[in-house]
């Protein structure tokens, strides 16, 4: 990988697993999935600024992912078909522009919107989070016209604590929902 960090080695048990999805630490044997999706215009319309990265910058992100699972003990991760292995999306818990509250993000490829799998990650990331890494307080932002991720996070347990005219924000309650 050239100049690219070389970080402890990968955890490659799964952080958890769901019906469907294995669930790890990313590495860089992922940047080209990553760039799959991150570099999607369609997938990215929702993420940050919207703008779809270039492979470098899919590298930079595994970079600094390898540096939060150090720092905190988590990130962002791979979510792997268990049928074939094949890595669907990402989602993780990440602390953008250094910000105290993590926050839950996922992403998926194209090909696997509409099947279930980013409501099948957020339950488990954000059991994950509270159960295994003893987080209390995980929030979400999300634009308001993104009404498929304002559903997915609501599904998984989260409730709508304010909105402006460019993003609603959710947070975990203290008591989850029966799934959890």
């Amino acid at each position: 990988m050239g100049d690219f960090m070389q970080a402890t080695p990968v955890l490659t048990t799964p952080l958890f697993t769901t019906e469907r999805l294995l669930v790890r630490q990313i590495d860089h044997a992922d940047i080209d999935d990553m760039f799959a999706v991150y570099g999607d215009a369609e997938s990215m319309r929702w993420v940050g600024d919207g703008v779809p990265l270039p492979r470098d910058g899919c590298a930079h992100w595994v970079d600094v992912t390898r540096t939060n699972y150090e720092k905190r003990g988590y990130g962002m991760s791979a979510l792997v078909l268990k049928t074939t292995g094949e890595v669907v999306g990402f989602c993780g818990l990440v602390h953008p522009g250094g910000q105290a509250e993590p926050e839950i993000k996922y992403a998926l490829k194209r090909a696997f919107f509409g099947q279930g799998f980013a409501s099948e990650a957020v339950i488990g990331m954000l059991r994950y989070g509270r159960e295994t890494l003893g987080l209390r307080h995980i929030i979400a932002t999300v634009a308001p016209e993104n009404t498929v991720s304002l559903r997915v996070l609501q599904k998984a347990g989260m409730v709508e604590v304010s909105r402006s005219a460019d993003s609603v924000l959710l947070h975990q309650p203290d008591k989850m929902a029966e799934h959890f």
